[in-house]
Formats: structure tokens, C-alpha cells, sequence
């Protein structure tokens, strides 16, 4: 393999979790270890005392949450590591979805106080679709929740996955000690309201050793053994090849707020965790050694700068080298295109880049050449498959507030659905714009960064829809009959597809039932 040494080096991974599990707390402890930052914010009770790196729009800052992807990349122990940190919040779960197809491998945080949540399932159910490796981190052990082997068999039975143990808690809440590191077999202690660090570990050559009971009391000490016995009898030692088939997930046991067994889970996911992978296209399979560049955009985002207007493609490189300068062919468009300024990012902190190898993400300057799944390659044609995009859910109709901005409304609304945060329709034959989008907060982010970002002031009013499908038929003229009939329910998306928003399930099935010619989608992937 051409490239061989720097496709060895990358390690390209998200951190996804159910909202205030800890997800962005363990984000900024692993920059720490990388020496990306230097001092950490905290992300306390939904308000952000210093703001959390990842965090990089106001409206999330104001709010202390994540509600949009970002990339940093650092560097720990040889490694260049991609760290995707996704969205926690359900309504931006659709953000979430189309990151996991850019990464090799995942971090899963549970809280150890709320066990599985319905985000963490429904994010686990896109892992397995891939089979995307797993790492579990069960989070902040010195809150009082829930005891560890009930945590085990809840996340084992809610996710369908097993787990193999790493590190082993002792107590829990206001009793907690510390882990046993049942690979290293060493002794990590607790101090409440202190910083892990290399002091805190006990090197102990068994666990006979009288140095355990002497650091955790006897009691502690007897529980301790007697638990690693039954989980080194039930789970032995990992098989690496089950964890990278996205078979077996380790388990680790922390508290991220106070670095607290997470230089251990940085440390395993460096040394199992897998190097970029191949990826299925429409014409074959891409792997990551060939010579030619070849990638897909999952993100788009406006306005990462607030004083530039810009606008930032997110790619993931699957194969070959990306060059700055160099043309490249842009499928869907069927053009060649080069980038004088392409980015690596730590969150907000852009620095411009000479090249890139499979695995990263780079930030391309778009001025609207991009959509969300587009491929660009050195001349041959094809689209990475399996980017899901999602039939919305809730539909507002956007009422112009100023009509003197009715430009940079436009320009706005276009903008920000190109982002893939909500779709954008227009009323057949009409001037009436309807947003959809899966999450209601959402409709608060498009408002916010309308106001802010193009002085477009808008208000949303609901509309009555269950869902939104895409058309499509053989026949021109039964197409146009049911467009004529339904003139209140069709719809054109931006891209110009017509599109049925639905009353109800019933009415669906009552049209798919009446117009057998005519095909109804649940997805736009029909028209890539």
C-alpha cells in the first residue's frame, strides 16, 4: 500500500450518548491527553461556565448542548486521532446518523446513574447496522446509581451486544475507591474533587497482594477479588477480532468530570481500535490503500465564523491522497473542482492543510457546490452508499416577520437545510415555503441562526402533517392527474422533487392503495 504508514497512524471515531451523559466532558479530557487544550470547560447542569471546545455555535453555548456535529483532530502517542463528537439531543439525531457513516469505530457513554436511554438505543441500532466497533464508558461511578453487574446485563440485554469488562469499580457514589485495570492489573484510587494522575496508581503484581486491602480495606478488598474472579471466568480475554466485527464491546468505568479512568479507555482505543476501513460504493468496494483520492461529504455547515459569511464541507477521505490545489471530480455535478484553503479543525480553530490521507476529515470552503453525500474522486464515477436521510416528521410553515429581508431569507433558509438539519419545501405551483424537520428543537436552532446569522426574522406556524414522501411514476399523466387533485398536499423540495406530505397514516395508505402507479418514498436517496 502506497500510503501505507499514514493510513496505520489514523484512528477516526465518534463519542455518541444520550444528553447529559458526559459525552462533551469525556471529549475535552481526551484533547487534554492529546495536548490539544490546555485547561477544560464545564459543562454543569445545561449551563456552560467555559464554553466546552466542541460547542462552537453561540445558540449551543447559550443552552449547553451540542446540537451540531464537530471534528477535532489530536495527536496522542504516535496516533493522529479524528474525534468526531456528535449531537446527544434526539431532535439531532439525524446529524448524529450521517456522522457514524464517516467513522471506523465508536465511544458509547452511559450514565451509571440512568443506565440505557432511548437515545443510547436508537444510536447503537445505526452501530449495528454497520457493525461498527464499540467501546462503553459507564460514566460518573461517584454519583450514586446503579451497581455494576446490573449495569452490564441492562446495556447487554437493551443494545444486543456482549461486553467484555476492562476495568472493575470498586463501589459506587459516595463510596466509590477507584478501578481495578484488569489488563494491566493494576490499581487506580479515587479521590473525590481531584484530578486522576499518575500518583493514584497502584502497581499490584496479583490480587493477593496486601497492598489492596491495606489501600481499599479488607472489605472492599474481598469483594473486589471475588468479583474479577467470576468476570475473568465468565469473559476471559478479549478477542480483538470480535470487537472490531462489532461483536463484543469493552467496558470502562470512570468518572469523565474528574479524568477519572479515561487516560485507561484512551490507551485500549489507540492500541484495538481500527485503522480506516474499506467502504461500499455504488459500482464496488473502496478501500483505503488505493492510489487515487476518492471521499464523501457528510456535513455541511454555514457560518463557522460569524464574521465570514463561509461555508464548510465536511469530507471524510476514504482512499488515495487529497492535495490541496488539485482538481478533483465532483460526481453528482459532474465537474472538476480544487480547494485553495482546505481545513483540519479543533472545533473553531481552522488550520489550513497541504494534504490528507484516508481517515480524516477535512473542511472544504464551498460556495454551494455541495449537498450531504456527494463524492469526490479522480475521474471515476460512483457515490458512497448507506448516508441515510430521514422522512421528517414535524412541518412548519415560515412566515416572513420583515418582508424587507425577504432575500436574505431565502438565501438563509437555503443555506441551513443544505446543512441537513431540516428539509425545505416549497407549495406546487406557489410561493409557500414549509420546513420539515425529526426534531422540534431544531426549529428553534433554524430561527435562532436565521435572526444572527442573516437578520431574517421569521416565525414557524404548524401545519398538520404526518409525513412527507417523494413521488415518482412512469406514467407523466397520472402524475400530473394526482398533482392536480392533491394540490393542497404536493410539494417541491429544493432540489426540485415532488414530494406528498401525508394527513395521517391513513390517508397515506388510502393514496398508495388508489394510485398504484404512482411510487411513494420515505426517503430522497431515489433521486441521487
Amino acid at each position: 500500500m502506497k500510503y501505507e504508514a499514514e493510513i496505520n497512524k489514523r484512528k477516526t471515531f465518534a463519542i455518541i450518548s444520550h444528553p447529559d451523559a458526559g459525552k462533551t466532558t469525556l471529549t475535552e479530557k481526551f484533547l487534554l491527553f492529546g495536548g490539544a487544550i490546555q485547561t477544560a470547560g464545564a459543562v454543569k447542569s445545561n449551563k456552560i461556565k467555559k464554553h466546552a471546545t466542541s460547542d462552537f455555535m453561540e445558540i449551543e453555548r447559550q443552552r449547553g448542548i451540542s446540537v451540531a456535529t464537530s471534528v477535532m483532530t489530536f495527536e496522542y502517542k504516535d496516533k493522529l486521532i479524528n474525534l468526531l463528537d456528535t449531537p446527544g439531543h434526539k431532535d439531532f439525531a439525524e446529524d448524529t446518523y450521517r456522522t457514524l457513516t464517516a467513522v471506523d469505530s465508536v465511544i458509547l457513554v452511559v450514565d451509571s446513574v440512568n443506565g440505557v436511554e432511548e437515545q443510547t438505543r436508537k444510536l447503537m441500532e445505526v452501530c449495528r447496522m454497520r457493525d461498527t466497533p464499540v467501546i462503553v464508558f459507564i460514566n460518573k461511578m461517584d454519583r450514586d446509581g446503579k451497581l455494576p453487574f446490573d449495569l452490564l446485563e441492562e446495556i447487554e440485554k437493551e443494545l444486543s451486544i456482549q461486553l467484555h469488562p476492562m476495568t472493575w469499580p470498586i463501589n459506587n457514589g459516595k463510596n466509590f475507591k477507584g478501578v481495578y485495570n484488569l489488563f494491566d492489573k493494576n490499581l487506580l484510587l479515587f479521590t473525590a474533587n481531584t484530578k486522576a494522575n499518575d500518583e493514584d496508581t497502584v502497581h499490584i503484581d496479583n490480587l493477593n497482594d496486601p497492598v489492596l486491602d491495606q489501600k481499599v480495606g479488607d472489605k472492599d478488598a474481598a469483594q473486589l477479588r471475588e468479583d474479577v474472579e467470576l468476570i475473568d471466568g465468565v469473559h476471559g480475554q478479549l478477542i480483538t477480532e470480535d470487537y472490531l466485527a462489532g461483536k463484543t464491546a469493552p467496558v470502562f468505568f470512570g468518572s469523565a468530570i474528574n479524568n477519572f479512568g479515561v487516560k485507561e479507555l484512551l490507551d485500549t482505543f489507540i492500541r484495538i481500535a481500527p485503522v480506516p476501513l474499506c467502504r461500499e460504493t455504488s459500482a464496488r468496494e473502496v478501500c483505503p490503500g488505493e492510489d487515487k483520492l476518492s471521499g464523501f461529504v457528510f456535513k455541511i455547515h454555514a457560518n463557522l465564523d460569524p464574521k465570514h459569511r463561509d461555508r464548510i464541507a465536511f469530507m471524510r477521505i476514504c482512499s488515495g491522497k487529497f492535495e490541496r490545489n488539485t482538481y478533483y471530480h465532483h460526481v453528482r455535478l459532474d465537474k472538476d473542482v480544487r480547494f485553495s484553503n482546505p481545513y483540519s479543525f479543533l472545533a473553531r480553530e481552522k488550520d489550513i492543510i497541504n494534504e490528507a490521507y484516508p481517515g480524516d476529515v477535512v473542511g472544504l470552503f464551498d460556495t454551494g457546490n455541495f449537498k450531504i453525500g456527494d463524492t469526490l474522486t479522480e475521474g471515476e464515477d460512483f457515490f458512497f452508499t448507506g448516508i441515510p436521510s430521514f422522512s421528517p416528521e414535524i412541518f412548519k410553515e415560515v412566515i416572513n416577520k420583515d418582508p424587507m429581508k425577504t432575500k436574505q431569507l431565502e438565501k438563509g433558509l437555503l443555506q441551513l437545510t443544505d446543512e441537513g438539519v431540516a428539509q425545505l419545501f416549497t407549495q406546487h405551483g406557489g410561493n409557500r415555503k414549509i420546513i420539515g424537520c425529526v426534531g422540534d428543537l431544531q426549529f428553534e436552532v433554524i430561527q435562532y441562526r436565521l435572526l444572527h446569522e442573516y437578520g431574517a426574522s421569521v416565525q414557524f406556524n404548524s401545519l398538520a402533517f404526518y409525513k412527507a414522501c417523494w413521488i415518482t411514476s412512469d406514467d407523466k399523466k397520472k402524475l400530473e392527474d394526482f398533482i392536480r387533485f392533491k394540490t393542497a398536499n404536493v410539494v417541491v423540495d429544493k432540489d426540485g422533487h415532488l414530494v406528498y406530505l401525508a394527513q395521517s397514516q391513513w390517508f397515506l395508505n388510502t393514496e398508495i392503495a388508489n394510485n398504484p402507479d404512482i411510487q411513494f418514498h420515505f426517503s430522497s436517496e431515489i433521486h441521487k
